[in-house]
């Protein structure tokens, strides 16, 4: 068990947007080791068929399992929403998913109506409907189609007019309504708070999964006995199936040993 503890852990993404997870997770879990796999080439999961997704997931899973990792995290709500059921009852190593945190939303919402900015894929999935009725049914669910945020992430256009522009477009009509909370349903959108954060001013409060997921990233690593708690450089590995350029710039100024590395897979 203890030569299990030095493997690292996985993560998957329809891209770079996983990185705002991987973040939270190797802040709470700095010693370590971890590899995240980039699938910005098949960016955005949300707008495929559930089939697809389900492939790919599939396909980005054994990239990681041959990199001997201990446990997964599917670090992308769409794959988690549509494949993460079946993933478990494929492969034998812990997986921990990520959804949209409606249900803190429901918990704290004042005004009984809560934002949920997502992707299709996300949305219209099984998983999603699942955990919206286990929330009081009294609350009002304002979900907003994302498209098109993923798209402008991946290609570094974070803060571009054209990214003003279509997020205001999603963004501002919340503002006008009795909206209390805002969840952001994809990991790409941790990435654009700043701008939501102009544009609702205090009025919303936004709620993303990443403490969440690495406090559930963590119990999961004891229940298994998997922590590894020798403090011995840990290492970080990123793979992306497109250009660099966009992943290096988000974790760059992360105070670690990190290597990103282009690959096709």
């Amino acid at each position: 068990m203890a030569q299990l503890n030095k493997f690292p852990i996985g993560f998957f993404d329809s891209g770079i947007g996983g990185t705002s997870i991987w973040s939270a997770i190797n802040s709470l879990l700095p010693l370590e080791n971890t590899i995240y796999l980039s699938d910005s080439k098949n960016a955005p999961y949300g707008e495929k068929s559930k089939q697809n997704i389900v492939d790919l997931a599939i396909k980005n899973t054994e990239f990681l399992l041959a990199q001997n990792c201990k446990t997964i995290v599917v670090a992308c709500n769409t794959a988690t929403t549509n494949a993460i059921k079946i993933l478990r009852e494929k492969y034998d190593v812990p997986f921990i998913g990520i959804e949209p945190a409606i249900k803190p939303a429901a918990l704290k919402t004042q005004s009984n109506t809560i934002g949920i900015l997502a992707t299709k894929g996300t949305l219209n999935s099984d998983l999603f409907e699942k955990t919206s009725n286990t929330i009081n049914q009294e609350i009002i669910r304002k979900e907003i189609i994302g498209k098109g945020l993923v798209e402008l992430i991946e290609e570094g256009k974070l803060y571009s007019e054209e990214m003003t522009t279509l997020l205001s477009s999603y963004i501002t009509p919340l503002t006008k309504e009795d909206v209390d909370c805002l969840v952001l349903g994809c990991t790409h959108y941790p990435y654009l708070i700043p701008q939501i954060r102009k544009l609702v001013g205090n009025k919303i409060q936004i709620i993303d999964s990443g403490e969440a997921v690495a406090k559930q990233t963590k119990t999961i690593l004891e229940k298994h006995d998997l922590i590894h708690a020798v403090n011995n450089n840990s290492s970080h590995q990123f793979y992306t199936n497109k250009d660099k350029t966009v992943l290096e710039m988000l974790i760059s100024n992360k105070d670690t040993k990190i290597t990103v590395l282009e690959k096709d897979f």
